[in-house]
């Protein structure tokens, strides 16, 4: 090999080289490293040290749809860290990490939804729901149910993009009162700010006053998330915005999503149907209200099996914090 040739060969080696080192870069944080930022993220929060978190320089922080800076919000009002109820889910694609875990603000029992977006290896958005415990021995809080964070078998595992067309699937039906645009199980679950939600009655929904003796079976406790949505409860929810599927993990299944859900109140009164306890909703006396949501959705054999779902009260037509 001549000399000129010999020097064209390193500078075609020297740029393959340097071409998988920035191909390298850009592929950003595994599925183990964004598992650790969210626990670096949590320390940093308690710390009330927004300097111990990779925030970019020109991070967005949005806390219960308000624009807040680092060291505002949870970051000034954190008290403890997550408890054993926890839900983290990375998705090295989107190179995001979000989730639901139990911790402490003012040493009360919060319900923390976070979503943190990365560029380079730093936090260029971070989005806080943050939900007041009400009872903070709740059964329900405690612990997360046990399949939610197991992994999927390859032969009942979805793709990142499946899993996320199901999750939006889920505000199609409750939009449109229409449980059959999306895939239920039938051994569907789903779970809201600490209440079990669906399936709707029987004795697994506890007692309605400490004290009293467990409600009976009734035929409403066979109303499944499917048939709760075709039933019309739901005709107050006008519309669903801001609808954000952004991360999904294929391993555990889990898919997670924001929106904001408006509710005008123009439909005072609305039919049910196939519910033996209640034919007719009457809302006269219920303002207007918004409800930013987070959505967990734990998904398998291209169907939802397990909803858990936090969400705030805030006026009706408010901004997101993202505008």
């Amino acid at each position: 090999m001549n000399k000129n040739r010999l020097i064209a060969w390193l500078g075609t080696v020297a740029l393959a080289v340097l071409g998988g080192m920035a191909q390298a870069a850009d592929n950003g944080l595994d599925r183990d490293a964004l598992l650790k930022l969210a626990d670096t993220y949590f320390a940093a929060l308690v710390a009330h040290d927004p300097g111990k978190a990779p925030l970019a320089a020109e991070a967005k922080i949005v806390e219960n749809v308000k624009r807040i800076r680092p060291g505002e919000g949870l970051w000034k009002t954190a008290t403890a860290g997550p408890t054993e109820f926890r839900i983290v889910i990375p998705d090295p694609e989107s190179q995001q990490v979000g989730g639901i875990v139990v911790m402490q603000s003012e040493d009360k029992p919060v319900q923390f939804g976070f979503r943190l977006k990365l560029t380079d290896g730093k936090i260029v958005e971070a989005e806080h729901l943050v939900v007041a415990v009400r009872d903070a021995n709740n059964p329900l809080l405690q612990n997360v149910r046990p399949a939610i964070p197991m992994e999927i078998p390859y032969e009942y595992a979805d793709s990142r993009g499946r899993l996320i067309h199901i999750a939006l699937s889920y505000y199609d039906a409750l939009d449109n009162n229409n449980g059959n645009l999306s895939p239920f199980a039938s051994d569907c679950e789903r779970r809201e700010n600490g209440m079990r939600t669906a399936p709707s009655g029987g004795p697994s929904l506890g007692v309605a006053i400490p004290g009293q003796t467990p409600r009976p079976p009734s035929l409403l406790g066979m109303q499944d998330c499917t048939a709760q949505i075709n039933s019309g409860a739901f005709q107050y929810i006008t519309t669903i915005d801001n609808r954000r599927v952004e991360i999904a993990d294929t391993v555990t299944g889990l898919a997670m999503g924001f929106s904001h859900f408006r509710h005008p109140m123009t439909q005072k009164k609305f039919k049910i149907v196939n519910n033996p306890n209640r034919t007719e909703a009457d809302m006269t006396n219920q303002r207007t209200f918004d409800m930013p949501a987070l959505h967990i959705y734990k998904i398998w054999g291209g169907q939802i099996h397990e909803i858990e779902a936090i969400g705030i009260v805030v006026d009706y037509n408010s901004p997101t914090g993202w505008e």
